[in-house]
């Protein structure tokens, strides 16, 4: 190997990060409102929910205003039949998220979960879906992705849901710069290899 080629070479593993994967967490998105649901209702909110597969780990934010009840729960149902339409049961913690704010028409959220943890989810959710959180997490990312699940907030109002929305990625992942940049690095190494025969 000639001196030239044995630095381009560290430098393209280094780049490359020398094989080791990790998984982008994803971003979902939900714009809530009463049509989504079914209802009447005024009512419109929005929901970020970030996975990280690598630290397992669901991060959900929410806002939400002008509902026509006070709110008595909110969680993810999963997994309805077609994505983007249907119902479907509870996944996440019942009866509510830890510390949704209740009894009120508008407001915030936002918690972070920890999905190796049987309390992030119902517990019926669990049973059906292969008797571990392990498996549950599986089934409640895929579902994710496929746009089976939605997020729903539940008022006085409308007991079985006043506002809701189909989650749906907020968008798709690219090639990192970096990945780009070292098979180029490459491409220019075995270019300069030919050269130098």
């Amino acid at each position: 190997m000639s001196r030239l080629s044995l630095p381009i070479l560290i430098t393209a593993l280094l780049v490359l990060g020398g094989g080791t994967a990790h998984a982008i967490p994803i971003t979902y998105q939900a714009i809530l409102n009463g049509p989504n649901e079914g209802t009447p209702s005024p009512g419109t909110g929005f929901a970020t929910i970030v996975v990280d597969a690598d630290a397992h780990t669901m991060t959900v934010d929410a806002s939400f205003t002008g509902l026509t009840g006070t709110t008595t729960a909110s969680h993810i149902h999963c997994c309805t039949v077609a994505p983007l339409t249907g119902t479907a049961g509870v996944a996440t913690t019942t009866p509510t998220f830890p510390g949704f704010p209740l009894g009120v028409t508008s407001g915030t959220y936002s918690h972070v979960f920890d999905m190796t943890l049987a309390s992030s989810y119902n517990p019926s959710f669990i049973t059906a879906n292969g008797g571990t959180p392990t498996a549950a997490e599986i089934v409640l990312e895929t579902n994710m992705a496929a746009g089976r699940t939605y997020f729903n907030i539940h008022t006085t109002a409308f007991p079985g849901g006043e506002i809701r929305g189909f989650l749906t990625p907020a968008a798709v992942p690219e090639p990192t710069s970096m990945v780009l940049l070292g098979t180029g690095l490459l491409v220019l190494a075995a270019r300069y290899r030919r050269r130098g025969r």
